[in-house]
């Protein structure tokens, strides 16, 4: 399987994730760049509303798979555990820097919109696809710590170790297809281009236009 664009695989997911549709507890979120155009494709096949989940890697005491992450989620930022020296000048002079950029990068994507409530919703975390599972990982604990009933990640395209990290760690996970060999997701899409944040904020406002 091998998907046109973004917004293409998002419209395949978003008929594979139909029980999720029109209802009043459950949301969208992409992860932001690449999960945007599919993020808004599901959105609008399930009439349910968008917002986004930016994530900046800060350390990774833990593992390439376990990165201490600052994660923008839906408006609201989230900031793992640290194993660091945060009191040290170098670096709180280069944490302060990585959380400015990452609020700078959310207020240009999602522009003045309020952050959202996300206790006691569904939330569809939604991205382009997935190979180690470490940035959605990152993004399944932050949505963890903002009490959601239940978080649902979801992928066009997964590899299979990737898939297994995130069947463990959401309450579901969703996919279309896990190829063998995997390689990296931009194989599987004929045009993996990532928006600017103009087009990001564009798809955000048509998917406030659902009916």
């Amino acid at each position: 399987m091998r998907f046109v664009d973004a917004r293409g695989a998002g419209g395949a997911l978003g008929a594979a994730l139909e029980s999720y549709g029109g209802r009043a507890d459950a949301l969208v979120l992409a992860l932001a760049r690449g999960g945007a155009g599919v993020g808004l494709e599901v959105a609008k096949r399930l009439g349910l509303a968008l917002d986004l989940v930016l994530l900046r890697r800060l350390l990774v005491t833990r593992g390439p798979l376990e990165p201490s992450c600052a994660v923008s989620l839906a408006g609201s930022l989230f900031l793992d555990e640290l194993d660091a020296p945060t009191d040290e000048p170098a670096f709180k002079h280069f944490l302060e820097g990585a959380l400015a950029e990452l609020e700078a990068g959310a207020r240009a994507c999602r522009g003045e919109r309020p952050p959202l409530d996300l206790r006691g919703k569904t939330v569809l975390l939604v991205d382009n696809g997935v190979r180690t599972g470490s940035t959605m990982l990152a993004a399944v604990r932050a949505l963890r710590s903002a009490a959601p009933a239940r978080v649902v990640a979801a992928a066009p395209v997964a590899a299979r170790e990737g898939r297994a990290v995130l069947e463990a760690a959401a309450d579901a996970f969703h996919c279309l297809a896990s190829p063998e060999p995997f390689g990296h997701v931009g194989l599987w899409y004929e045009d993996f281009s990532r928006p600017s944040d103009e087009e990001i904020r564009a798809m955000l406002e048509e998917s406030e236009l659902r009916p």
